[in-house]
């Protein structure tokens, strides 16, 4: 029988899921980062380099961002209800904790124009609302805004001439929806104390990983052949099966987490995940570093694939050795500071 986790290992485990998806991120990211000129040199997409990108676009693109979005809404209510505990006001804090990542991602656009600290920030806010909001009411409007956003999809992929409503349609149907339905999905966790009884619920999570299982296959295989076919309408198929893959490899995670040993073998990637905000700004100078060092004007399938596993032994040797002589990542101490100011001191 598999030894159960502790409660401080839960919150590794969510670390670890943060690593995990951090990792997701920057497969997608590294193409992003070497910037192609119109009349230049492209990316090799034939061979083994098309097959290398149909398994990205499968298997990582969205979901991982939306994995990173779900962590970000159970951390929204963890950290306001830690303030409203001290006898601070939440959602002013965390008003304040946004609008100082709004700050440091239009910084950080300049360096990276495919960074999501700036549009996090500002989807954020929408979470405001639903702080002081019922179990009940965040679940009909988690439910009608994931309902909306699919019919949004299908009448893409199945009615493309909608006239004037085409707009609301692509409004709806984008990857901003997916970030706040996931920042919602994740803080209704957090509210119903579900992340502190993984044991206790595992029956609803195994039931949840069998239900999204057949669905996770039922578009990597949908999406594989609408890739091999240049199908227009592959990112429409893409963004349909988004919240459902993603359910199923959140629920594998946790249920996988639920084991000690194997919570402890990943304690290095829980590093990682623990400065994410450092380390998800970091990986674009280390990733330009690397492109400029092995000289690539593009950067093909293959390379992403290289290029990802060298920035990520790079940062798990640099937050394992970071955590070895602090106790909180760099950046995550000046979005602190920010978010509190000098004199406040959190234990």
């Amino acid at each position: 029988m598999n030894p159960s986790v502790t409660q401080k290992e839960r919150i590794i485990s969510l670390d670890i899921i943060r690593g995990f998806a951090l990792l997701g991120i920057l497969f997608i990211n590294v193409g992003g980062f070497q910037v192609i000129v119109e009349g230049g040199p492209m990316p090799d997409y034939s061979g083994f380099n098309g097959v290398i990108d149909t398994l990205i676009t499968i298997f990582i693109e969205k979901k991982f961002f939306s994995i990173f979005s779900f962590l970000f809404g159970i951390g929204f209510y963890i950290f306001a209800s830690r303030a409203e505990s001290r006898g601070d006001r939440p959602r002013w804090r965390f008003a304040r904790r946004l609008l100082a990542l709004l700050l440091i991602g239009v910084i950080h656009i300049f360096l990276f124009w495919g960074s999501i600290l700036a549009p996090y920030a500002i989807i954020g806010f929408f979470l405001l609302p639903f702080y002081r909001a019922k179990v009940s009411t965040i679940s009909k409007w988690l439910g009608s805004i994931v309902v909306i956003h699919i019919i949004s999809i299908l009448l893409k992929l199945f009615a493309p001439k909608v006239g004037i409503l085409s707009n609301v349609i692509a409004f709806l149907s984008n990857d901003a929806i997916v970030i706040f339905i996931m920042f919602l999905s994740g803080f209704l966790v957090a509210k119903i104390d579900w992340i502190r009884r993984i044991d206790e619920i595992s029956g609803q999570i195994k039931w949840l990983q069998i239900g999204t299982f057949p669905i996770f296959v039922g578009f990597s295989i949908w999406i594989w052949f609408a890739s091999q076919g240049n199908n227009q309408d592959t990112q429409s198929i893409l963004a349909l099966g988004v919240i459902p893959m993603t359910f199923f490899y959140l629920s594998s995670l946790f249920l996988m987490l639920e084991n000690r040993r194997i919570v402890k073998f990943l304690q290095p990637i829980a590093r990682v995940g623990q400065m994410a905000f450092t380390n998800y700004v970091a990986q674009s100078f280390i990733g330009l570093a690397i492109i400029s060092l092995m000289g690539l004007e593009v950067v093909s399938p293959i390379h992403t694939v290289i290029i990802t596993i060298l920035i990520y032994v790079i940062q798990i040797i640099f937050s394992v050795v970071w955590f070895k002589f602090y106790k909180m990542g760099p950046l995550e101490k000046v979005w602190r500071f920010m978010t509190y100011g000098r004199r406040t001191v959190l234990k």
